[in-house]
This record gives structure tokens, sequence and C-alpha cells, in this order.
């Protein structure tokens, strides 16, 4: 296992645990060269669970890749890590309640854009503009409209006390 922070490929295991569900094990580690703390996890490698593109093509679920398109849409907002892995944590769980074993990358993607329209609006557009794939700015203005209209009608029935 490499350090994340040095490169170094020793390291100790300070603190094992089990998943709630049993599923995985959480090891923290320490490297040995920098003694830097990092988090690994172990998980079962089982029949990979699939997402279906556009295209048609399938591609294994890969929670990295999920994670790093949030945090490419949540650079410099006041959104935490935990409400992030916890949109992934979602996102994986839909794939994997599949009874297929896949589901299509638009109906992940409408998963994902959901909690992070909850979450920061302006994550939401960032998101949305990459996972919808806006021909031109007529489209992204009509996405935009339609969260402000959201937005307005939201703030006119709290006002209102509805």
């Amino acid at each position: 296992m490499k350090c994340p922070f040095c490169g170094f490929e020793n390291d100790k295991v300070v603190d094992s645990r089990e998943s709630k569900e049993g599923e995985s094990i959480r090891r923290r580690r320490e490297c040995l060269k920098c003694e830097k703390r990092f988090t690994t996890y172990e998980r079962i490698d089982e029949i990979p669970y699939m997402v279906v593109k556009k295209d048609g093509r399938r591609e294994k679920f890969d929670r990295q890749k999920v994670l790093n398109g949030l945090l490419r849409a949540c650079e410099k907002r006041p959104v935490s890590m935990g409400k992030l892995e916890q949109i992934v944590n979602d996102a994986e769980g839909f794939v994997v309640d599949s009874p297929d074993r896949e589901r299509k990358t638009s109906e992940v993607g409408e998963l994902i854009m959901n909690r992070l329209k909850r979450i920061d609006k302006v994550a939401y557009v960032r998101f949305a503009s990459v996972y919808l794939d806006f021909k031109d700015v007529r489209e992204f203005m009509s996405e935009l409209k339609e969260l402000l209209d959201t937005k307005e009608g939201t703030s006119a029935k709290t006002k209102s006390g509805d």
C-alpha cells in the first residue's frame, strides 16, 4: 500500500474496524516514513455492478469516478466530504439494489443531481452542465430558470406559512 502523502510503500495498521453491514473493513494506517495516517477500505471482490452509458457501452460502476465528478462540481463550495461521501454511497446503493446488477448512467446522474440540488445549488448547476451536456447557452439558461422558479416557489411557500 503506497502512502498517499509521500509514496512510501511500507506502513503499519493502527486500527481495523468492520463496517456496520459487515461488507467492508476500514483500516487506519500510518506511513513508516512520513508517519502520516490514512484510511483504506477493503471490500469483497464480487461480480461487478455495471452502468450503461448513453451510447450503450457497459462500464463497471466506479465510486472514485463519481466522487471525482462531485469534487469538481463542489470545488470552492461549502460542501463537506461527508455529504459527498453520502451521495456516492447513495449512488452505489442505487446500482447495487438493481435486480440486474446494472443501471443506466442517466438514472445514476439524476439521483446525484437531485442530492446536489438539495445541498448546494451552484454545485448542482456545475454538475448538471457537464452531465446534461448542454448544447448551447439557451439550454443552460432554461435549466437555471427552472432552478430559480423552484427556489422562488419554495421561498414563497415558506413566507406564506405553508
